[in-house]
């Protein structure tokens, strides 16, 4: 207590000498907290950390109340704080006669803030050991009954660290191994000056090193603990956030761009300089990284009075940023009190938007800025001939055209604030916020600064247009990026159109060729996007009935053991809920067939077991599963239409959209049963195919012809890395890879393929078995079978090392290659 006694005295001394007494009962309100479990007591002190507490003053004279700070943020008053580094740190645990000793903590102001537990990179999974250490001492093993910790060592911790020196990931209370990450970038230090301080080039700086300079230095450790952390409410249970690297790096070259570039007046070319595009793959966090933006602007002076306004269809991040306010002493605007004026919702945001305040305002552009410009309406009377192939007959008098039209209308806004002090942040900044956006955007905040955040490359012919609009790249984090760190998990393609379930798919653009062959590119364009040509074809029941059983299977035999859940991309609302009947009927099927097997076929050998065909073996290994398969529920979650079916009312309506995708995110199974949920098919057409963020599902089966951005935001949504899910799975029955490489060639520095062909791991693993088997073989074991002559040859550490790393990536790619008979 004395550093924190006296750090108190110089950091609030501007406001007037602290006398002891007050330094008592600011440590006594900072610490005072009540029966609430560790994560939270973190909590309430780490905001305590951030704001200070009040502290009343009976000294006669003295004013009755005062704020006292217990860290200094200002960046030009570090010297205030004290920064301790204590190496074997020992903490006995109370009534037990025992003790822990983390390797290294780190005290700001007498309070330890960081633990490190360092690991000899010689031993057998470092990583993995240090990480179980970490759980230990903080009373963090869910699978440990008994009390093993010492919880008050971690009351203010911020951060965790475990490094094994060629390696070092950074993590967070109660956060297991998934989620602890490397730290790869030294921002703000150039690489350059912190290779320097260390005599080294910066090609030479090792995992532990990047970390160390890029998070723990005092100056990154202060502002991370400022403006990074957050808290949050998942599945029911309170988690802690810590920045990733590229998240960090991305606040600060914003933060930059915003600080020096030129606002509109004072740039020549009449254009604001001090936005640009931060372009962050899919599931890397850019949403989050919205959240730090705003919460480092208000604690910078010049960008402390900035109005914020975020312009998105996500109500999850609006619900991120006002969960956030409460750290930051702001509400989002529009609150309850703007919520009760007798106006309408435009002229509210209208007026707030008028408003020269620092709100945080939410909005759709699109909805309140008015339409007044003149309308042109195109219509296009277009034949419907009976399909070939449906399996269900026209009515009678059924119309034999269709009308298409198409509404183009010139938009023109009124001005509602001039002032630079605006910041506009706009979620998915791709194609569909260029041009008439661009307009609306200009015409109503003219002199703002715009970021752009985009979860998906800028294609090469819309780089000039969107780069005009928001300036240049603030920052790029590649999906390739993202794998590399397993920040996402790698993306496993399976092209099932060869099976035959879809016949002459080919022919279909053909013939709609020749149908419509009198009609222009521009008309014929409008009417594909509007009814795909092989609609009919693929919203036959029979053919969806057919898909479906196959898709059943490759979820019993792939995802299912793991836990996982799917999603089915149609082609239509009405393909949407076909598949989900078609899905229920198939898991009928499916149980019936599991029940009916030889009960002596469930106890095969190995050598047996090959002897049955292929669907036997298949129903043999779900027999397994026949409790869970039992319990699968499919659902429909489809726009609303007025003219719908009423039986269609339970997957249309957005309160029983919102209770099935709560459903949907929790597991499938769980050792509590009031936390699972069987709901582990979504069948959709556009709905749930961006935006939306559920871990749990590592399978997606695509229906539907999806291309450019909208394929590469549909594909990530099995990228989410969670507990057990090394990879995600895309099951294409619409032949959507060559779109993909059509697309990936459209877009501007992305020639990374997202996706790895199931097909492409089988060399790969019969490569990496090999690799595995000649640690042995080369070293003069014959028969690995050996198994006494193998474990003597692992004695030797470099020799077990290098057996462990050859055969993580072989069980790599054979988790990726199983259950199927290549493997």
């Amino acid at each position: 207590y004395g550093r924190l006694r006296e750090a108190i005295k110089r950091i609030n001394a501007d406001d007037g000498p602290v006398d002891d007494l007050t330094v008592d009962r600011a440590i006594r309100a900072l610490e005072a907290t009540g029966g609430q479990a560790l994560l939270e007591k973190n909590r309430i002190l780490t905001e305590r950390l951030i704001k200070g507490v009040p502290v009343e003053s009976r000294k006669p004279g003295a004013q009755r109340q005062r704020w006292v700070r217990f860290i200094e943020f200002d960046p030009a008053k570090q010297d205030r704080n004290d920064f301790l580094a204590i190496n074997q740190f020992r903490v006995d645990l109370p009534g037990r006669g025992t003790f822990v000793i983390p390797d290294v903590v780190l005290f700001v102001n007498g309070l330890p803030l960081v633990v490190v537990e360092c690991k000899s990179p010689s031993i057998t999974d470092p990583i993995g050991e240090g990480l179980d250490q970490l759980l230990r001492y903080s009373n963090n093993r869910y699978w440990v009954d008994e009390d093993e910790g010492v919880e008050d060592l971690f009351l203010f911790n911020q951060l965790m660290v475990v490094t094994s020196f060629y390696k070092a990931r950074l993590g967070t209370l109660g956060a297991y191994h998934e989620h602890y990450m490397e730290w790869k970038d030294t921002t703000p230090l150039t690489p350059e000056d912190a290779a320097a301080e260390l005599g080294k080039t910066p090609e030479a700086l090792k995992s532990q090193e990047l970390l160390a300079a890029g998070a723990l230095r005092p100056g990154q450790l202060i502002d991370i603990l400022r403006n990074f952390i957050l808290f949050k409410v998942e599945d029911g249970k309170l988690v802690k956030i810590a920045p990733r690297y590229q998240q960090f790096r991305a606040v600060h070259k914003a933060v930059n761009r915003l600080l020096t570039g030129r606002t509109r007046q004072q740039d020549e070319k009449d254009q604001d300089r001090r936005g640009g595009i931060i372009w962050h793959t899919q599931g890397s966090g850019k949403s989050i990284t919205m959240v730090y933006l705003v919460r480092k602007m208000r604690t910078i002076p010049k960008l402390r009075a900035f109005k914020v306004v975020v312009v998105t269809d996500r109500t999850d991040l609006e619900k991120q940023l006002r969960d956030t306010a409460a750290l930051t002493g702001e509400t989002i605007r529009p609150d309850d009190q703007d919520n009760r004026r007798r106006t309408s919702a435009t002229e509210t945001l209208k007026a707030i938007l008028r408003e020269e305040s620092p709100d945080i305002v939410f909005a759709m552009i699109q909805k309140y800025l008015e339409r007044t410009g003149e309308a042109e309406v195109f219509e296009y009377e277009v034949p419907v001939h009976p399909p070939k192939h449906r399996e269900e007959g026209l009515v009678a008098d059924a119309p034999r055209t269709k009308t298409l039209r198409q509404v183009v209308r010139d938009q023109e806004f009124e001005v509602l604030n001039e002032s630079p002090h605006i910041l506009i942040l706009i979620d998915e900044a791709h194609r569909s916020h260029t041009k008439t956006f661009h307009a609306n955007l200009m015409k109503a905040l003219p002199n703002a600064a715009k970021i752009g955040f985009t979860g998906t490359p800028i294609m090469q012919c819309d780089k000039a247009s969107t780069q005009s609009i928001f300036g240049e790249f603030i920052d790029k984090y590649r999906l390739n990026e993202a794998v590399e760190d397993e920040a996402t998990v790698k993306i496993v393609y399976e092209g099932r159109t060869a099976d035959g379930l879809v016949e002459h798919t080919d022919r279909l653009d053909q013939k709609f060729e020749d149908q419509f062959r009198e009609y222009t590119e521009a008309e014929k364009q409008i009417i594909k996007n509007k009814y795909a040509a092989e609609g009919d074809v693929l919203e036959a029941p029979k053919l969806i009935a057919a898909k479906a059983a196959d898709m059943l299977r490759h979820y019993v035999r792939a995802v299912l053991p793991n836990g996982f859940k799917a999603q089915v991309v149609a082609v239509s609302r009405l393909a949407a809920i076909r598949y989900r009947e078609a899905l229920e009927e198939a898991r009928t099927r499916l149980v019936v067939e599991i029940e009916a097997l030889d009960p002596g076929k469930l106890h095969l050998s190995d050598e047996d077991l090959e002897r049955e065909d292929a669907y036997s073996r298949f129903l043999i290994g779900a027999a397994r599963h026949l409790d869970t398969i039992r319990r699968l529920e499919f659902a429909a979650i489809v726009s609303h239409n007025h003219n719908d079916p009423p039986s269609w009312r339970d997957w249309t309506d957005k309160a029983s959209q919102d209770a099935v995708i709560a459903r949907f995110k929790k597991p499938l199974v769980h050792e509590d049963p009031t936390k699972q949920d069987g709901l582990a098919f979504l069948c959709v057409k556009s709905m749930l195919t961006t935006g939306f963020d559920a871990p749990v599902e590592q399978v997606l089966y695509l229906d539907r012809k999806v291309v450019a951005h909208e394929l590469l935001q549909t594909i990530a949504r099995v990228n989410r890395r969670v507990r057990g899910k090394d990879c995600g799975y895309i099951v294409d029955y619409i032949g959507v890879a060559g779109h993909l490489h059509d697309a990936l060639g459209d877009y501007d520095d992305e020639t990374h393929d997202p996706m790895v062909d199931v097909r492409d791991e089988v060399p790969k693993l019969r490569d990496r078995h090999k690799r595995v088997l000649d640690v042995f073989l080369t070293r003069g074991i014959a028969n690995i079978r050996d198994v006494e002559a193998c474990v003597d040859l692992l004695a030797d550490v470099k020799i077990r090392s290098e057996f462990i790393n050859t055969f993580r990536l072989f069980l790599e790619s054979l988790g990726i290659v199983m259950p199927r008979p290549e493997a």
